[in-house]
């Protein structure tokens, strides 16, 4: 009897690993292909003055300063308030609450929450935040929309990653007399800290992606605070993000230039995103560590 590591493979084999390996270049290519598309078509926009200056008609000028500080204050804002409460939300799901239908049904809502067009989050947050709550067309509005976008994803994330911690850790720890809270603390946060950062981070690339919703709250002046007052202050005005000013700079101005340098800074950005969370995700990995 021949055996596995000796036998030939069938010509159905040899066709479908040809196939996978063709996907997978296609793949690759096809990204690189835009990156590099993208990278010819916006690197001669692209310098200095561009990303510190403010676009002004009257100085001649044309820069994303203003609707980087609007991303990075969007950014701040949102994730201040979904971390604790996806991370929170998390731990209750996985550690407190009874398995049973409530539970199927929260996680049933998360995970509907989470295929909702983002348009839809941007009129809800519109009408809800905008209107009722008076907060108008602002970068409050922006981020509290953004923040009920992305709340189901590092919720899920987090349940993913606490199911993953093994149940030994669990057992171990409260035999040797640990309370829950303690546990959960000091072996289970960290133990799951890489998915949880994970999580994050995709929301924080997300958020930075996000145009649809902002739109309808958050507006797009594209302003640059004088002072620090002012900055805070302007999350209570109107500021459109890198993408809502890639999105008008296309269509409404005509300016592909600007255009493709905007998209041109975001896949940087998205790059740094994806290195960085993989270099904070090693450090916080407990069972690489000696």
């Amino acid at each position: 009897m021949s055996s596995l590591t000796n036998k030939k493979r069938r010509p159905m084999d040899v066709l479908l690993y040809f196939l996978i390996y063709l996907c997978a270049i296609f793949s690759v290519l096809l990204l690189g292909a835009i990156i590099i598309y993208v990278f010819m078509k916006g690197k001669n926009s692209l310098s200095f003055a561009f990303l510190t200056s403010v676009t002004s008609v009257l100085r001649g000028t044309v820069g994303i300063a203003g609707n980087i500080v609007n991303t990075l204050l969007i950014i701040l804002v949102s994730m201040v308030f979904a971390t604790p409460i996806g991370v929170g939300a998390a731990i209750y799901l996985n550690e407190y609450a009874a398995k049973g239908r409530l539970v199927s049904l929260i996680e049933f809502a998360t995970e509907t929450l989470s295929g909702i067009p983002s348009i839809i989050f941007g009129l809800f947050g519109m009408m809800f935040f905008g209107q009722t709550l008076g907060l108008g067309y602002s970068l409050l509005t922006g981020s509290l929309t953004l923040f009920l976008m992305v709340l189901p994803l590092i919720t899920r994330n987090t349940q993913e990653a606490l199911k993953s911690v093994p149940d030994g850790y669990r057992q171990g720890a409260i035999g040797l007399g640990a309370g829950k809270w303690h546990v959960i603390r000091t072996i289970l946060l960290p133990s799951a800290m890489p998915g949880i950062i994970t999580g994050a981070i995709l929301a924080i690339g997300r958020i930075v992606g996000e145009s649809a919703a902002l739109i309808f709250t958050a507006g797009s002046a594209k302003g640059l605070p004088k002072t620090i007052s002012a900055l805070f202050s302007k999350l209570f005005h109107s500021g459109g993000t890198m993408t809502v000013q890639l999105y008008l700079s296309a269509t409404s101005e005509g300016d592909f230039d600007t255009a493709f340098a905007i998209a041109l800074v975001l896949l940087i950005i998205v790059f740094v995103i994806n290195q960085g969370t993989k270099r904070i995700a090693e450090k916080f990995d407990v069972t690489r560590k000696k």
